[in-house]
């Protein structure tokens, strides 16, 4: 039996992906924060779901609470096979109106979160020479449309992080992916934060109100029965989990595309040819795609 961690268990594709590996047979241990309050509904009904279910408190954005819960885990299951960091948060308004504890806060769950438990179970994957870590990226990790500058920053900041650190863990026979959905119906709209900055929206005038008006948009049309299926997203884990090392893509665009499809059809040459004009193709193996 495989073991997998999924972060962000609590909701949209990380609740789904759970149950979904559980009917593979897979051992899931599900992380979320708030077991006590917030999720402890969501944890009764994982475990009633399937006994290959374990749910676990962890707070991505604390390292204690990360390194307690990982070291938890891997006492129980003895190896990691696959971590899929799916905990996020998204943020949508004027970029220059958001404090930089906004922006911060939302680094410290969509980067450094994935940082922290990236670096839980490298270790223990290195040394078993084998493993997959799926990291959720975003269509906006590799553009930038107007309004989701602090959300678009992590998600920059992640993709670089991950493509760096995919070809340093391959000779390891480990694999870092990234899946970037476009726009779902996840709930993930409503769990942001209006700009604290007050003043500088009133600057904006009638443009402070666009955000808005676009997020509602944005939520009719994934309600909608043309809207895109999360489970898209949780199938392309799925995915990956079952292809071998080294037949994985870097990247997998699910959903609507708005272009990053051919963006990284034309930009991973590109990247990947860094390997050769640094000399080190031979030394790390050469991974690409």
């Amino acid at each position: 039996m495989k073991n997998i961690i999924i972060t962000g268990s609590s909701s949209g594709f990380g609740l789904k992906a759970v149950k979904d590996f559980a009917d593979k047979g897979y051992q899931v241990f599900a992380t979320m924060r708030n077991l006590e309050e917030k999720n402890a509904k969501v944890k009764t009904e994982l475990e009633d779901y399937s006994s290959h279910i374990k749910v676990v408190d962890m707070d991505v954005t604390n390292d204690t609470s990360v390194e307690e819960a990982m070291d938890s885990i891997l006492k129980q299951a003895g190896n990691i096979d696959i971590l899929i960091n799916n905990a996020g948060i998204m943020y949508i308004g004027i970029t220059e109106a958001f404090s930089v504890e906004q922006a911060r806060f939302q680094m410290e769950t969509n980067y450094f979160g994935a940082i922290r438990t990236m670096q839980a179970v490298l270790p223990a994957m290195r040394k078993s020479g084998s493993g997959l870590i799926i990291n959720t990226s975003s269509l906006v990790g590799r553009i930038s449309p107007p309004f989701f500058g602090t959300y678009t920053a992590t998600k920059h900041a992640l993709e670089g992080y991950s493509q760096a650190l995919r070809y340093e863990v391959s000779p390891f026979g480990v694999d870092i992916v990234m899946v970037e959905p476009g726009p779902f119906g996840t709930g993930l709209l409503a769990s942001g934060q209006a700009p604290t900055h007050s003043d500088t929206l009133e600057s904006y005038g009638e443009l402070a109100g666009v955000p808005t008006a676009m997020g509602e948009s944005f939520a009719k049309m994934l309600q909608s029965e043309d809207a895109p299926d999360p489970q898209w997203v949780v199938d392309a884990y799925l995915k990956l989990a079952e292809r071998p090392f080294g037949k994985r893509p870097t990247r997998t665009v699910v959903g609507i595309t708005w272009g990053v499809d051919e963006i990284n059809e034309l930009t991973q040459p590109i990247q990947d040819r860094v390997l050769k004009e640094m000399q080190l193709e031979n030394v790390l193996g050469g991974i690409s795609a």
